[in-house]
């Protein structure tokens, strides 16, 4: 029989780093912190995690601006640190996802700095995307080089003394690479080749799509950003980079992976990533936009496995990430019952879980906690808030740091007296890792047992499910012996055949209340 590798199945937790723990009372994550929290990994049952960025930056975009690729940032510890994390990790069977940056890098960075003490044309100017703006009446009327927008508004050209300008396509502080020069390219598998030597077991790479830009930079005149082989994301290109990726990553022993972050217009075109030499993943993201609806919901995963079908790859299922609305929050109901959004993020984990291929989970969630809508202005620290002065809130609201313990700020995340980078809700006592853990009916609780369940019947799951006919509200899945069922209504349904063996709420007979699901064996 093949040997199944761990990712294909795999649950992976994703840190973010920054706020996940304090050890040294800087109000900030750290690696050590992030390492004193395994056993709390482990016993979640996760059989991985994921880390965010924790390379030097100066955090123009919380660490997705990279300053030195093959370092840690001091405010997160050091290599020392990151060596025993890893370490550390395997012992208690966790495998270890490191975020990467390709597409561009903090404006501090020494490449980017060499390119603005460089004249334009210059090898140094090659490295990043330099071009001469559009001309205007006067030298200082001339506008930038096209019309494309930055996703965290505004232009993506900035401007620099000399006239030209450079390709940005989030924030200022974050210069595009020109993935066309060659020195880029080997610069980057070295990059791998440094963190893959140091024993991570794979890469989430950021903005995978977007490396290669149209070489003539024409306008989008209108188009979407991310349409599949326009200007922007998905040219051709960007495959034989993935194809070189792949090869190293095959190099090294132990099913090394790599799953990209694709926007994609189509099943078509997210395929291209997921032929057998490139990318092992890719985030299929539709379950973070669907409403909470059965119909929406199995559109979903129907578009889902379609679009891995002709790679032989499995699909991947996420509810919530760094940059999205926790998804405890978009499933409040307005006007309903209080509460509801609790009900309903313990049976969309049943869902998610019942499902073939590999689960994504956002730290946090295991705890239920909701997305923080009220921040002060004075805190917030996205770049989307401040590019768009204020206009959009930006995702400072689900990055607020966990609570570990306590009844007061900082929660355990860091030691008493500190104040987190991001302020912590008063309300979220109750919501603790330390008092969910001793509540048999809290979140934490829920997520124990069901990820507990999925690993005993995994082996036993084959990769493909069957719908089975359902109510209009409700959607009925089975993956050989075990069935899911999932209510989304406020009323009762009739659940199909099968003996329960972990429902999200109490049971009354053969009926599944609204708000709930159940798996049956």
């Amino acid at each position: 029989m093949t040997r199944t590798p761990w990712w294909r199945n795999a649950v992976v937790y994703e840190v973010y780093v920054r706020s996940f723990a304090d050890s040294d009372g800087n109000g900030e994550g750290d690696l050590q912190g992030i390492r004193s929290r395994l056993p709390y990994l482990r016993d979640l049952g996760v059989d991985a995690l994921w880390l965010t960025p924790f390379y030097t930056s100066p955090l123009a975009d919380g660490g997705y601006d990279v300053a030195d690729y093959r370092d840690v940032d001091p405010r997160f510890g050091t290599l020392a640190d990151f060596d025993a994390l890893v370490a550390d990790a395997h012992a208690h069977g966790l495998r270890l996802i490191a975020d990467i940056v390709p597409n561009h890098s903090s404006d501090r960075h020494r490449w980017f700095q060499e390119a603005l003490a460089s004249p334009p044309g210059s090898p140094e100017r090659d490295r990043y995307i330099f071009r001469a703006g559009r001309p205007g009446e006067t030298p200082d009327e001339a506008g930038p080089p096209n019309d494309w927008p930055s996703a965290f508004g505004g232009p993506a050209w900035t401007r620099v003394p000399d006239g030209e300008w450079y390709l940005h396509l989030y924030a200022a502080e974050q210069p595009d690479f020109n993935w066309r020069n060659p020195e880029v390219r080997r610069e980057f598998e070295d990059i791998l080749r440094f963190w893959l030597d140091r024993g991570v077991d794979g890469f989430r790479i950021d903005v995978a799509a977007g490396l290669v830009k149209d070489a003539s930079l024409g306008d989008l005149n209108g188009r979407a950003r991310r349409v599949a082989n326009g200007p922007i994301y998905s040219r051709p290109e960007v495959h034989e980079i993935y194809r070189r990726w792949r090869r190293i990553l095959d190099e090294y022993g132990g099913d090394r992976m790599a799953i990209g972050e694709v926007w994609t217009d189509g099943p078509e075109d997210l395929a291209l990533y997921l032929r057998p030499d490139e990318l092992h993943q890719v985030f299929q993201f539709d379950l973070q936009l669907a409403p909470w609806s059965a119909p929406a919901f199995r559109d979903v995963i129907e578009a889902a496995l379609k679009a891995v079908a002709p790679t032989g790859a499995a699909p991947t299922w996420v509810l919530s990430s760094h940059d999205s609305v926790r998804h405890l929050t978009r499933y409040v109901r307005p006007g309903g019952v209080p509460g509801t959004e609790y009900a309903r993020a313990k049976a969309a984990l049943l869902m998610l879980l019942a499902l073939p291929g590999s689960a994504y989970l956002y730290q946090g969630e295991e705890l239920g906690l909701p997305e923080v809508t009220d921040l002060p202005d004075e805190a917030r620290q996205d770049p989307i808030w401040k590019r768009s002065d204020g206009a959009q809130p930006g995702r400072d609201g689900c990055r607020v740091p966990l609570p570990w313990s306590g009844t007061a700020e900082p929660f355990g995340f860091a030691p008493d007296g500190v104040r987190p980078w991001l302020p912590m809700p008063a309300r979220w006592a109750s919501l603790t890792a330390e008092a969910q853990a001793a509540e048999p009916s809290s979140m934490l609780a829920f997520y124990r047992r069901a990820l507990a369940l999925r690993r005993d019947l995994l082996d036993d799951l084959p990769e493909e499910l069957e719908w089975l006919d359902s109510p209009e509200p409700a959607v009925f899945f089975t993956r050989g012996p075990l069935t899911c069922a999932l209510n989304c209504s406020e009323n009762p349904v009739r659940l199909p055949p099968g003996r329960p063996v972990l429902t999200s709420m109490p049971m009354y007979g053969d009926l599944l209340p609204g708000n709930a699901a159940a798996w049956l064996h």
